[in-house]
């Protein structure tokens, strides 16, 4: 079944991320203080005037293509750069440049001001997901200019970049469940080069990368947007860096809305247990839809455990002898993994789902190839986006736990008891930091936010990446009277965007007039 043209062009655009951060328990995570002496540089910084003009297209570390069209009703995109400390305990020092975007509100006399979103990751552009998305936010735009930025280290600003496009699609490509020991020295020495390449990079900047010193971005954002608190929507690990902010500077919170939620308590090894138990319950929950349909579905078996068993067959097969896939470039047992988890974030990409597997089980590894390439961000014309460098960057400078391969070896058994599909995939994921250069700073991050507005935290009882535990998690961490909880009891990552008016409506009516929900508010669809 050949992939067709408008099948690539949604898979390309998808954004969601894998490994969101893992998290434990952490005195380690208080910020470091900013040096007096720096507080004429921070003036400067704080009071800067930004120069806002078209947005260019995106460049290719934010992933390439056109730049972004204007809104409903004429409104363009407009960016700019923020100028911010590259060490935020030395702000008199070298600065780095931050990229931004904005949408002006339609309502300019009933403003509220600024609402920054973070999309999650961590390495996911703001550049590109902002319009992306644009038009499930559009209700927000009657009161607030929609902002969205590059992270230090993403996309436009100051990228880490650890390889060539070809080495990519080489790493990529390699067996990320080794077998033997051969293998596991393949793997190792690939991913040492992974690191040196970063460091070589990155240099200087790459400890400066971390999920505190974004905080400490988005306070300076806020100031020089002119804003008295910081109006936030923070989705995924945006919820981490959201409760990291509301945490250091719990005074400067204002409407805030945490969607699909990162459990803040949760080590490294037990936030990627979480994520192989959400990933196969998501699995369950495809495999069910198939069953419940009958002879519409084309995958073999009669019960979510055959049709399961037939994946997992697939996978097996895979690791034995890839088959054909895009072009020279050929399906591997790795890259049909990640492709199945990439579909699962989101109930609309179930139909490829179902035509990949079908697809690979005769021979064409196409579809669940492209389902790959979006997850790792690599573009049609060959060319990757840094997201996944980003992403690991940003995890091994902000978590301490560096897990060996034999560590992760040792523990196989509780991941393939978690999920007999992503089990293995997930369970060496571990080792990803083994060989990082840079240290790591928490074993979790505080976000206890004493006096801190309230926070909506949204839960999605079917999410794969970031199950919703750690909603009630969340919630806890922040602090009583801090937390308000909405439960979404639907399917996907995130909720806000799941097709629940509930969802719409409660997060509306919060973010607009300031309507603070009851917690413990349970939306359906």
């Amino acid at each position: 079944m050949p992939i067709s043209a408008a099948q690539r062009a949604a898979l390309l655009t998808a954004t969601a991320v894998l490994f969101v951060a893992g998290c434990s328990d952490g005195g380690d995570s208080a910020a470091a203080p900013v040096k007096p002496s720096g507080t004429g540089r921070l003036s400067a910084l704080t009071t800067q005037k930004l120069s806002w003009a078209p947005c260019p297209a995106p460049s290719a570390a934010e992933g390439g293509g056109a730049p972004p069209s204007p809104l409903p009703g004429g409104t363009p995109w407009e960016c700019s750069f923020l100028q911010a400390p590259l060490d935020w305990s030395v702000p008199e020092g070298e600065t780095i440049e931050l990229a931004l975007i904005r949408a002006k509100a339609r309502d300019s006399a009933k403003r509220i001001g600024s609402l920054v979103f973070n999309f999650g990751g961590p390495g996911g552009s703001g550049i590109t997901g902002l319009p992306g998305f644009a038009s499930d936010y559009e209700s927000l735009r009657t009161r607030y200019d929609l902002v969205s930025f590059d992270p230090r280290g993403v996309g436009r600003s100051d990228p880490v970049e650890c390889a060539t496009d070809k080495e990519l699609d080489a790493y990529y490509a390699l067996d990320f469940t080794p077998d033997d020991t051969a293998e596991e020295r393949t793997l190792s020495d690939a991913q040492k080069r992974y690191a040196q390449g970063c460091e070589r990079d990155a240099g200087a900047a790459l400890p400066h990368v971390g999920t505190e010193n974004a905080a400490r971005d988005l306070d300076l954002m806020r100031q020089v947007l002119g804003d008295e608190k910081l109006h936030y929507f923070g989705i995924s690990y945006g919820t981490e860096l959201g409760g990291v902010y509301a945490h250091m500077f719990p005074k400067n919170v204002g409407r805030a809305v945490f969607d699909a939620v990162v459990d803040p308590d949760a080590g490294v090894e037990d936030g990627a247990l979480g994520q192989a138990r959400g990933f196969q319950l998501a699995l369950d929950n495809f495999a069910r839809d198939c069953v419940d349909r009958g002879d519409e579905c084309t995958l073999p078996g009669s019960t979510v455990a055959e049709i399961e068993a037939g994946i997992t067959n697939l996978l097996t097969a895979l690791d034995k002898e890839p088959i054909a896939g895009i072009g020279d470039r050929k399906l591997t047992q790795t890259q049909a993994t990640n492709g199945i988890a990439q579909a699962l974030y989101s109930k609309k990409f179930w139909p490829y789902l179902e035509q990949g597997l079908d697809a690979a089980d005769g021979g064409d590894g196409a579809l669940l190839l492209a389902l790959s390439d979006s997850m790792n961000g690599r573009g049609e014309n060959g060319s990757y986006s840094n997201i996944q460098a980003a992403n690991a960057a940003i995890n091994c400078v902000d978590f301490k736990e560096r897990y060996t391969l034999g560590q992760a070896k040792e523990r196989l058994g509780k991941f393939r008891e978690a999920s007999p599909v992503f089990g293995d995939y997930m369970g060496w994921a571990l080792a990803s930091c083994a060989q990082w250069p840079v240290p790591g700073l928490w074993e979790h991050p505080d976000v206890s936010a004493p006096g801190s507005a309230p926070i909506l935290v949204v839960g999605n009882t079917g999410d794969p990446a970031t199950p919703y535990e750690g909603a009630r998690s969340m919630v806890d961490a922040l602090g009583k009277g801090v937390g308000v909880e909405v439960t979404y009891e639907g399917e996907g990552h995130g909720a806000y965007n799941g097709g629940s008016a509930c969802v719409k409506k409660t997060v509306d009516e919060y973010l607009l007039a300031g309507k603070v929900p009851a917690s413990g508010t349970v939306c359906k669809k």
